[in-house]
């Protein structure tokens, strides 16, 4: 079975999905007040499983219309076949620089603004290594909705490595010294680490999907 496949908060996502798109989508005033209800049942049950009234409202309220899976854009930076990792402050663990992919940014313009903001470095996007559904893996869960996780070559244009307001640390590491620190699996497995690698390396590299 998938990771998260039919967890309480896949389904209370899909309710919430239901209800909104739904809603978006009802021309009739009576199918309108179904999902309205269905999406103030599914806050209810929420808030059942534990989450605080302002919680539930958030998880409900998040997104409008049609609902659609949210982006992380993970930019994959080599320096000297060394590949660029920061430590969270929060918690201590190491990731490949990146985040929610904004509104009014391009995949590419994200993996720059994430790279700069938490390594001090900019970097030019070069190719989409890989996409990844959430689901299909075992990341530690980020959000209660869908994530596709884009992972982005770039290249640096500099080498002034600087730890940003998030980041306690800003390091490059061989292959073997990247698999021996503890990975925050939220935002990056070892084998994501491995791929990277893998593609550096190759003369050759096709996107992965799945």
């Amino acid at each position: 079975m998938a990771p998260y496949q039919d967890d309480l908060n896949t389904l209370l996502a899909k309710l919430q999905a239901i209800a909104q798109t739904g809603n978006y989508y009802a021309k009739d005033v009576f199918d309108q007040q179904r999902y309205t209800e269905l999406a103030d049942v599914t806050t209810k049950l929420a808030i059942k499983l534990g989450a605080s009234d302002q919680q539930a409202k958030l998880f409900v309220d998040a997104d409008f219309g049609y609902v659609t899976p949210k982006v992380d854009v993970r930019a994959v930076t080599f320096i000297d076949d060394q590949l660029l990792l920061v430590q969270e402050r929060a918690g201590g663990t190491w990731s490949i620089p990146g985040g929610w992919a904004d509104l009014g940014y391009s995949a590419g313009e994200i993996a720059v603004k994430e790279t700069r903001e938490e390594a001090g470095l900019t970097v030019k996007p070069q190719q989409l290594l890989a996409v990844r559904a959430l689901r299909k893996h075992a990341y530690a869960k980020q959000s209660s909705q869908d994530v596709y996780k884009m992972f982005i070559a770039c290249l640096p244009e500099d080498r002034a490595l600087k730890n940003g307001i998030e980041t306690a640390k800003v390091q490059l590491f061989t292959r073997e010294q990247a698999l021996q620190v503890p990975l925050s699996l939220q935002r990056n497995l070892p084998a994501d680490i491995e791929m990277a690698f893998d593609a550096h390396t190759a003369s050759h590299w096709m996107t992965k999907f799945d």
